[in-house]
């Protein structure tokens, strides 16, 4: 989902050069809801447009994605070229836990490949995803646009177990 532009707009005479921690970008409140459960140190935001920030991370409004339904000039594709973040350290033992879209899933494992730590990846598709060194786990649910969504809730509230 791509940063609110409101929450920014509200802001700008305050924050001149327009950063905010990365979780802050988004308008749905679970992104508030799974830093205030995990803290701010261990959630981490797969963007199209930086990579694997820490939810802490500043960040400039931006609006880029790799679904096909966005405008083109919003679409991050394959060929592009983009020098990815990876702020989760590479020797994590916690677990590292996915929950996104099949869009985002060849980003997630690309830029964790190096971490040895147990990863999870959920899912909605009535086909597990293709993924190498990962716990698949399908989030039985009719939701099927953003489902990632109701995971989170899910996880947060205590419905799902890592």
């Amino acid at each position: 989902m791509a940063p609110s532009l409101s929450r920014i707009q509200q802001d700008a005479g305050n924050n001149p050069l327009g950063l905010y921690p990365a979780f802050q970008l988004y308008q749905r409140d679970v992104y508030r809801r799974l830093v205030d459960r995990f803290g701010l140190s261990n959630v981490y935001i797969l963007s199209a447009g930086w990579g694997l920030v820490r939810a802490d991370f500043l960040t400039p409004s931006y609006n880029i994605t790799f679904s096909l339904r966005a405008d083109p000039y919003k679409r991050r594709r394959k060929a592009d070229r983009y020098d990815d973040f990876r702020m989760l350290p590479a020797e994590t033992k916690d677990n590292v836990v996915f929950l996104g879209g099949k869009d985002y899933l060849p980003l997630f494992c690309a830029l964790t490949a190096e971490i040895s730590a147990p990863k999870t990846v959920f899912y909605n598709s009535a086909n597990a995803p293709s993924v190498n060194g990962c716990n698949l786990r399908r989030l039985e649910t009719s939701t099927r646009t953003n489902w990632h969504y109701e995971c989170a809730n899910a996880l947060v509230d205590g419905g799902i177990l890592i």
